[in-house]
């Protein structure tokens, strides 16, 4: 497949080539590949598979594209320092959202940047949507295999405009493939409203559902590679990328810029819940993705010995390009001192841990809950002591570094900034959620270790439906879609259920904005440091809200009993954020340019 993408690129820089040499009488002159003709390329499934493969190389691994993280941009982690993204600059990180021409063949994974890859993979998916149903349809193969490529350039349209549109709102939904001469001064080519923009690839999503199977695994084109099919598209994906872009367009922030009404689409919502519940049903029935148990819980997020993460939960995974940075930046979120070559630490902030509620299921700040502020990491929920590293924590068996066995994160300590190396924790905690830090961690199980954030996983997909549904037309907490057996409620409490944490009582789920604000916090929990924070809040229209807005630490001390003493809360920064602007990121001054219909977003 890769000779193949290899040789297609090839045929385009060879047309490239053709328009600036002038002689054609030499047969020597002419590019290696260009004998090759539609027919060749897009004539049987083989080689049009090849050429779609492309479409997967253009998928951009944010957190090894780079030495920092999209979880960076809200309110639940601190690097060590100020982000640009807290001082409302957000210029300034403009190279890690646009870079060079898009080339799919390149796997350095930190040369690929959102803007030219998706907009490149969106003109390969039109292509290959016009050889298949268009006047150019050269295809000769089974029905099964039609749908499969049809399928798949369908998916990766509405994928890649996903990725476009959830970082710069609207765009014209291009459903051709542009040519030279094209006009686009019309008005097909203005840009759209985020929602117009969404709803579209919902529907490609849609369309892709219908044509794509359970998993490759069980298909007769799928045998070439079976064992080896779960990154390639499949129904799971379209639906559930479709659920997401229609929670998307059903949102406040969406539904505001559309209409000015700054609140949930019900309609929209009611869509987005009955492509969930499909997908939910589909698990049930085939087991193909389903919630990892608890005691395997880890394995969606890390794995010793190079072994690939995501387990039975992750439904796409990030891409691998390059093993030499199959953990970085994430791994900094280990501690400088035990990474080797860390230039810096990542830890989540003190008002993003306070979203971990009691192992009795309540809140920390419910009168019931037990929480005792003077021991606060005491009784917490399991998720908590899995993925948090706090004071006294086993972080490694380094030896004899015998201050990297337990972590000393108290004021002064070892592993808190200022410390004798000068790299540790701003908040007063560590991550463990992408590292295994614990008594097994050395320079060996580093080396070998294999982190990656998930695209989409199922705990993702309860969520959503749970959202929703509980905001849908005739939703609520005790609703349920058309499609799927659990109400709201019991689709949230699914996901808490896992790690044996309790139902949560009544009173929290009595009502629609009740319950939501359990699930704004269990979203915090669960998906803690997998970059949707800054897409949840920014969606809910919460991105300049002042709950949202102040990023803190924990300051104690550590007494005689190993216990910590005189805690207080500390505010590190207050992040720069207004609403409408930084609903969306700007757009480079050069493509804004283009023509006339393309403008930039507002305040930037």
């Amino acid at each position: 497949m890769k000779k193949i993408t290899t040789i297609l690129l090839s045929v385009a820089a060879a047309f490239a080539l053709s328009l600036s040499v002038t002689s054609c009488e030499d047969y020597l002159d002419k590019a290696p590949a260009s004998d090759i003709s539609d027919a060749d390329v897009f004539g049987n499934f083989t080689s049009f598979q090849g050429y779609i493969e492309q479409m997967y190389n253009c998928i951009v691994n944010y957190d090894k594209a780079g030495a920092w993280n999209r979880f960076n941009f809200a309110d639940e982690n601190l690097t060590n320092g100020q982000d640009a993204f807290d001082l409302g600059n957000w210029w300034a990180n403009e190279t890690y959202f646009f870079g060079q021409s898009a080339n799919p063949s390149d796997v350095t994974c930190r040369a690929k940047r959102v803007w030219e890859y998706a907009w490149y993979a969106i003109r390969a998916a039109n292509l290959a949507l016009e050889h298949l149903d268009g006047e150019n349809d050269e295809f000769i193969g089974t029905d099964e295999e039609f749908k499969l490529l049809k399928g798949q350039a369908l998916f990766f349209r509405g994928f890649f405009y996903y990725e476009i549109c959830r970082y710069w709102g609207g765009m014209p939904y291009i459903t051709h493939v542009i040519g030279a001469s094209e006009d686009m001064t019309t008005e097909e080519y203005n840009r759209l409203t985020a929602q117009e923009s969404f709803k579209l690839m919902a529907k490609d999503f849609g369309e892709a559902a219908e044509l794509l199977p359970e998993h490759w695994d069980r298909t007769t084109a799928g045998q070439a590679t079976s064992g080896n099919n779960n990154q390639r598209v499949n129904k799971y994906f379209a639906l559930g990328f479709q659920g997401k872009a229609l929670l998307w367009a059903a949102s406040p922030m969406l539904n505001e810029e559309a209409t000015g009404k700054n609140e949930f689409d019900g309609e929209l919502c009611k869509q987005a819940a009955e492509a969930l519940g499909k997908l939910l049903k589909l698990s049930d029935e085939k087991k193909d993705y389903y919630l990892e148990p608890w005691k395997t819980y880890e394995q969606i997020f890390w794995m010793p010995n190079y072994a690939r993460t995501g387990a039975h939960e992750v439904i796409m995974n990030s891409q691998y390009y390059d093993r030499r940075v199959r953990w970085s930046a994430l791994g900094s979120t280990v501690p400088a001192s035990l990474s080797m070559n860390g230039t810096a630490s990542e830890g989540p902030t003190q008002n993003i841990v306070k979203n971990f509620g009691m192992a009795n299921g309540l809140p920390i700040d419910d009168p019931e809950s037990g929480f005792n502020p003077e021991d606060p990491w005491t009784n917490r929920d399991p998720r908590f002591d899995l993925l948090v590293v706090v004071d006294g924590d086993r972080i490694s068996n380094l030896d004899p570094a015998a201050h990297n066995h337990y972590a000393e994160l108290f004021n002064g300590g070892y592993h808190r900034n200022g410390g004798s190396f000068g790299k540790g924790s701003d908040t007063g905690y560590y991550y463990r959620k992408y590292n295994g830090l614990g008594k097994d961690f050395n320079n060996n199980f580093a080396n070998k270790l294999e982190a990656h954030c998930p695209y989409l996983r199922m705990a993702d997909v309860y969520l959503m439906y749970a959202e929703a549904v509980n905001w849908m037309t005739g939703g609520g907490p005790s609703a349920k879609a058309s499609t799927y057996s659990k109400t709201a409620v019991e689709a949230f409490e699914a996901v808490r259920a896992r790690c044996g944490v309790p139902a949560l009582p009544a009173r929290y789920t009595s009502d629609a904005p009740t319950f939501f604000e359990q699930i704004v916090r269990e979203r915090a929990v669960e998906l803690l440091m997998e970059a949707q924070r800054f897409d949840d809040l920014r969606r809910w229209n919460r991105i300049a809200d002042p709950r949202y807005l102040d990023k803190t630490c924990i300051d104690f001390d550590r007494g005689a009993d190993g216990k910590p003493t005189n805690i207080r809360e500390r505010v590190i920064i207050t992040r720069v954020a207004s609403s409408p602007k930084m609903n969306w990121l700007p757009i480079q001054v050069k493509y804004t340019k283009m023509y006339k219909g393309f403008s930039q977003n507002p305040g930037w």
